[in-house]
């Protein structure tokens, strides 16, 4: 049994800009969880390949997604079709989960 603990996870700033917990990372998925601080948001980006969805654990957000916005909060789900150009914006100190499929990688982030 593979169990992964955020309490054991060393974070990292990924390319887009924001802070993560790698939890799980397979050929096929990852998950992993994120923070932004207030003010702080992602580089606005998209990956060719990968979908994602992004779970809102604490905070509250601004989610851009092929220029549609909407205020996100604790207990939001947003689904991120592959090639889908998205941001996020912590209007409060933000923090998500993120679960990609495939699993998540840099050269397939794409910046305009």
């Amino acid at each position: 049994m593979d169990v992964s603990s955020l309490r054991s996870v060393e974070a990292f700033t990924t390319k887009d800009g924001s802070t993560i917990r790698e939890l799980h990372h397979t050929g096929s998925q990852s998950l992993a969880e994120a923070e932004l601080a207030q003010g702080q948001s992602t580089q606005r980006h998209y990956h060719g390949a990968t979908e994602e969805i992004y779970f809102i654990e604490a905070g509250r957000g601004e989610m851009e997604l092929d220029g549609d916005r909407r205020e996100v909060t604790v207990g939001d789900a947003v689904l991120i079709p592959a090639g889908a150009w998205h941001e996020i914006r912590a209007l409060e100190p933000l923090r998500f989960l993120c679960c990609c499929v495939p699993a998540y990688r840099d050269d397939d982030t794409f910046f305009q």
